[in-house]
């Protein structure tokens, strides 16, 4: 068997042009970085740094799951990231040093998952509060890159601890806060330790979630599931006030921010960023976004901010127009199921997942269209080669074709399969369309004018989801996939079955060679199969990957190559005919979902079940045959 392409460090990289994604639902995961040109955002196992000003992304890559915390000091120097894991393991921090982009110290102390990270204003110590299933907090010295002290993040009798924030102004100070939980810390060096005060909020019991905490250490402020903001006095740790007395922040306060003038930015869970009074938290400006606000992150001194939100759009809004929000990135917040790329053209590309269909530029990695079906998931899509319409497959048995220019809904065909359609093709003359189901049966279509359409044949031989869905290009014969273990070629003429192949897997891809005498297939038994599409034959098989399914697989149009994708997050580029890796490309996060090559430019998409789409830049020249 071949050696393994991910693990040799000879192979070549794929070089990675762009990154479509960001992890809304880390909190506060949106920073700006001091030097006002950077922000600094989570995706999956990454964390991206990406330029305001050329837009230009560098990743910095290290955690081996997602992250699910980001931190930036004060001077810019560090940058900190903490991780979840899997249950009994240890979730690493990391400190990375921004100048070099590189990795400045692995820390590891907490397991599960790490919840929150704080620099302290000089740079001195970091303090990072491990998850529910840690519950302790750690300080770390930054300069020896060792642990000084840790100790339970809350008492016994308290609920888990959710956030924290440093003291601006004081090394030894810092904040947590959760479920009933509100403590006041103190670092003693000389000793090792640190002390915890509990905060006074009377009858008040809360679950904070946000802590702010004014420029001179005066006051903070904490943002509640239950809407309303407590400000606390920083050096007796009692409660001051606690507002608004009437129009409490639906759905809970998950951010908060102080402005220069003392007013107050809140984002809370209902989507609304809300100016607020710093004295009796009464609104000002308010402001609706789509998706509960994660995060508020402010450039320079606040005259411009940045807004993240969990269904992964982030908005810039400048301090004196804040009723204008400006949309300037957004991407699927959850799997993306699968790509297509229009007949012949390299500009676009389309996308589907849960809830929605988005259609890309492929330079400016914009969002140019977003067709939108609430609480359903598309499973495939395909457009036809006129470019005239996208026709998807999705959950609740429906098959719907949309308008790619405007996203009207052109033809629905209700009850298609009985257990969702998860594959769809259509055929090069565009009067028909092929869908498999859950159940297992593949079915014929066929468009009529007026927006009509007409059921031709069922072909029903799948025992179990039919995965995937080639046409060859005469429309007379096509390959079908199935997780039953079996790849049948029918003839599209008379609707029969003219060859089977079977494999001990469940197929998730297959694909024509160009020139239509072979098919290859791959699934979970991580193998890439060639077949003989004349009389089955199995020609040869490839160790695709180490660990994890294939889920998706492309050919260029000139045969040469072929690129896999799949559970090991590695994207693979082969030659066809040796069956040798010829180089990887790692980027992604979580599990590859699809990769297509755009016919004729350079560009190979890939996605990924974590919602990111990355853009490669193809390295073989593709002949135009």
């Amino acid at each position: 068997l071949l050696t393994m392409a991910g693990d040799d460090p000879d192979i070549p990289r794929l070089e990675l042009e762009s990154v479509i994604g960001f992890n809304g639902h880390v909190p506060r995961g949106l920073r700006v970085h001091p030097d006002r040109d950077h922000l600094i955002y989570p995706l999956g196992c990454t964390v991206i740094l990406k330029s305001l000003t050329d837009g230009k992304q560098e990743f910095l890559h290290g955690h081996t799951n997602n992250v699910s915390c980001v931190a930036v000091s004060k001077t810019g120097c560090y940058v900190g990231s903490g991780q979840v894991t899997f249950m009994g393991f240890k979730a690493d921090i990391i400190i990375w040093d921004f100048a070099k982009r590189a990795i400045y110290a692995r820390l590891t102390l907490h397991s599960a998952k790490v919840e929150a990270l704080s620099f302290s204003p000089n740079d001195m110590y970091l303090v990072s509060l491990g998850g529910q299933d840690d519950g302790s907090i750690a300080v770390w010295n930054i300069e020896k890159k060792l642990a000084i002290c840790g100790n339970p993040a809350s008492a016994h009798s308290a609920g888990q601890c959710l956030c924290l924030q440093y003291s601006n102004t004081d090394d030894n100070t810092f904040i947590t806060a959760g479920n009933g939980t509100l403590r006041l810390w103190e670092l003693d060096l000389p000793n090792r330790k640190v002390r915890p005060s509990e905060c006074q909020t009377g009858k008040l019991k809360r679950i904070i979630k946000c802590i702010e905490i004014a420029e001179d250490d005066q006051y903070f402020f904490c943002g509640t599931t239950s809407g309303d903001i407590l400000k606390m006095n920083m050096k007796t740790g009692l409660l001051n006030s606690c507002g608004p007395a009437k129009q409490k922040f639906s759905q809970g306060v998950n951010v908060l921010k102080i402005l220069k003038s003392q007013e107050i930015l809140v984002g809370s869970g209902d989507g609304c960023l809300t100016l607020c009074s710093g004295t009796t938290f009464k609104t000002l400006k308010r402001v609706q976004l789509e998706g509960a606000v994660t995060s508020i992150a402010m450039r320079g001194e606040g005259q411009q901010l940045l807004v993240g939100t969990d269904v992964s759009q982030m908005y810039r809004f400048s301090y004196t127009h804040l009723e204008e929000p400006e949309l300037i990135s957004s991407s699927h917040s959850s799997a993306v199921t699968a790509v297509a790329i229009p007949y012949g053209s390299s500009e676009l590309f389309a996308t589907c997942s849960k809830e929605d269909i988005r259609v890309w530029h492929v330079d400016r990695s914009k969002e140019r269209l977003r067709i939108t079906v609430p609480n359903m998931t598309c499973n495939a899509l395909d457009i036809m080669v006129d470019g005239r319409s996208i026709i998807s497959a999705w959950n609740d048995g429906k098959i719907r074709v949309f308008a790619p220019e405007s996203g009207r809904t052109l033809l629905v065909i209700d009850n298609a399969h009985s257990m969702g359609v998860t594959a769809i093709a259509g055929t090069r003359d565009c009067k028909k369309i092929l869908s498999g189901g859950g159940e297992g049966q593949v079915r014929v279509w066929e468009l009529q004018q007026g927006g009509c359409h007409r059921l031709l044949e069922t072909m029903a031989e799948h025992k179990a989801t039919v995965t995937d869905i080639q046409i060859k290009k005469n429309d007379k014969e096509c390959v079908t996939a199935s997780s039953d273990g079996a790849c049948i070629i029918w003839d599209l003429v008379r609707y029969v079955r003219n060859q089977i192949v079977l494999a001990n897997t469940r197929f998730r891809c297959v694909c024509y060679h160009p020139e239509e005498y072979q098919i290859i297939t791959s699934g979970t038994d991580r193998k890439i199969g060639y077949w003989e599409v004349y009389d089955g034959a199995a020609i040869r098989e490839l160790e695709g990957s180490q660990s994890g399914a294939i889920n998706g697989m492309h050919v260029s149009q000139d045969g040469r190559y072929f690129i896999t994708g799949g559970d090991d997050k590695l994207v693979k580029v082969w030659s066809y005919s040796e069956g040798e890796v010829t180089h990887v490309g790692a980027g992604h996060s979580g599990s590859i979902t699809c990769v297509r090559l755009c016919g004729s430019s350079r560009t190979l998409v890939t996605t990924s079940s974590d919602g990111a789409i990355l853009r490669w830049r193809f390295p073989h020249p593709l002949s135009s045959d």
